[in-house]
């Protein structure tokens, strides 16, 4: 048994390091456990092939919170951010593409070129999104209420009672448009606004990013807002040196308030006395004790494989197993000889954003219902970048890497497996590239395919859901991770959720991991 602590955190990726970063900055005693070699988790970046790095999970840090930037230094250790000039590509085929950069008046130039209503539309629709995001986004913050309230703890919705006094700025039009668009789908939305498919396909496919939902399904208008609180048409900031920089540079901040990271070492169980959480036994069977223990790992796992059924009641038992988490997303990251010629593309700085193939929302659709029938898609949905154009140290001089993320690859496949599948899926979405970059299949000197069996497998990532849960309307605020337990603190006393299954959800935010930080603090405080 070592030495005690007052917290320990389990799981190295940024949500746990944050965490970690906010604790140690507030004097406590804090051990990091992370099972890889490398930190980051779902951020990190590896050298796959020789000379060749890759992120492996999350492709930029669009959603990242400035305030934790500002709270955890986190420039003066070493982070470096490059904002791209253009939001997005979009490649329609034939050597056309929409080009949507950051800049609105841009922006409008391209977009006027497929419609000139779009195009006077399209800085209204930016205005009108970035205030709901907005508004949206004080929520973000805030540490969900329990509903109904328990007894002595209406104090605590304080600050939900700021956040609608301050969500009323909008005015009551603008209220009651906020509450008409967060059920609405991401199709209705882009319907309401535009006639172009091109431009309906670009900015709609962020409301199905890292969900088993297509464009008509309810609620995908929401997810288009989160996303929208790192900017539109997309979040495009990328980690110079790769997102494992990210992770480096919180766990640095960590370090210099004190906090202790260890790497290979895996939580195997977490100690429980007398309904309370005491502290960690890892792999091997070293016992650490500690005050608390915060989980940055998906609540499924938590509960059931670190805590165990048996220790929990039957209505909590039920409801961890009624989590939806249904990943439908797949990796390719690819080592090319050089850069592959896009038809219709000529200036570089266009492609510096995301590469999206996604022509229009009917195209989306068919690609989900794919995956609705346990097949990958035939024509899938891609979102791609070359974060070799603007950090060359990412690749040997000369040589580029692409990486590509797609939808639908379902987590269970009919009649078949991903060790099966694993090739055919490589080859399906390097076809789809080609008939946009015919050179590109000659280019390819390695390639790296994840399915989302690996990111389950090796990322810890349930069924490959990059958000740990679904983020439906069902499973947000309050009803994150599981009902009753949405305040960051699970059913076993001392032992909190501080990973993306936590409110507000997933994406590179920083905000479960603060979050969680900020009530392991107060309930500390309490306890002396």
């Amino acid at each position: 048994m070592t030495d005690s602590l007052d917290v320990i955190v389990i799981g190295g990726g940024h949500n746990g390091l944050v965490a970690a970063g906010y604790l140690a900055r507030a004097g406590l005693r804090v051990l990091v456990v992370e099972r890889r070699s490398v930190l980051g988790g779902a951020a990190a970046t590896e050298e796959v092939f020789p000379g060749f790095k890759f992120d492996t999970g999350a492709q930029d840090a669009g959603l990242l919170q400035p305030a934790i930037v500002r709270d955890l230094q986190l420039a003066a250790h070493g982070l470096s951010l490059f904002e791209s000039p253009i939001g997005c590509l979009s490649l329609l085929g034939q050597g056309r593409a929409l080009r949507i950069w950051r800049e609105p008046a841009k922006a409008v130039e391209d977009i006027e070129s497929f419609s000139k209503s779009d195009g006077a539309k399209y800085p209204l629709f930016l205005e009108q999104t970035g205030r709901m995001a907005a508004a949206l986004g004080r929520s973000l913050a805030l540490t969900p209420p329990d509903l109904p309230p328990s007894l002595g703890d209406f104090s605590r919705l304080i600050g939900w009672a700021r956040f609608a006094v301050r969500a009323r700025l909008l005015g009551r039009a603008g209220m009651m448009e906020l509450l008409r668009t967060i059920p609405l789908s991401v199709e209705s939305l882009m319907d309401d606004w535009f006639e172009s498919d091109a431009l309906k396909g670009a900015l709609g496919s962020l409301g199905v990013s890292g969900s088993a939902q297509g464009p008509k399904a309810s609620g995908t208008a929401f997810m288009l807002l989160y996303h929208a609180l790192g900017g539109l048409p997309r979040p495009a900031r990328f980690v110079r040196g790769g997102m494992g920089q990210l992770a480096r540079a919180l766990a640095l901040a960590a370090q210099s308030y004190g906090a202790k990271l260890r790497t290979s070492a895996e939580v195997e169980r977490v100690l429980v006395d007398d309904g309370r959480a005491i502290g960690v036994r890892l792999r091997g069977g070293e016992e650490i004790r500690a005050s608390a223990v915060a989980s940055s790992a998906d609540p499924r796992h938590t509960l059931f494989d670190l805590i165990g059924a048996s220790e929990l009641e039957v209505r909590v038992v039920r409801r961890v197993r009624n989590i939806r988490f249904r990943g439908t997303t797949a990796r390719v990251n690819l080592a090319l000889d050089r850069l592959p010629s896009f038809n219709g593309i000529t200036d570089r700085s266009e492609l510096l954003g995301h590469i999206l193939v996604c022509p229009s929302l009917e195209y989306l659709e068919r690609a989900y219902d794919d995956a609705k029938y346990g097949r990958y898609s035939e024509r899938p949905y891609l979102d791609m970048v070359i974060p070799t154009l603007y950090d060359p140290s990412l690749a040997p001089d000369g040589k580029h890497i692409l990486s590509v993320t797609m939808q639908y690859a379902p987590y269970k496949l009919r009649d078949t497996n991903w060790d099966r599948e694993r090739d055919g899926l490589a080859n399906r979405i390097v076809g789809a590239i080609a008939e946009h970059a015919p050179d590109l299949p000659n280019l390819i000197l390695h390639r790296q395919v994840i399915t989302p069996l690996d990111y389950e497998q090796e990322y810890r990532l349930p069924e490959g859901s990059i958000y740990h849960g679904q983020m439906g309307l069902d499973q947000l605020v309050s009803m994150r991770p599981i009902p009753g337990y949405g305040r960051y603190r699970s059913p076993i006393s001392g032992l909190y959720f501080c990973g993306a299954g936590a409110h507000p959800g997933g994406g590179i935010t920083g905000v479960p991991g603060r979050n969680a930080a900020r009530e392991i603090l107060q309930d500390l405080k309490r306890r002396t």
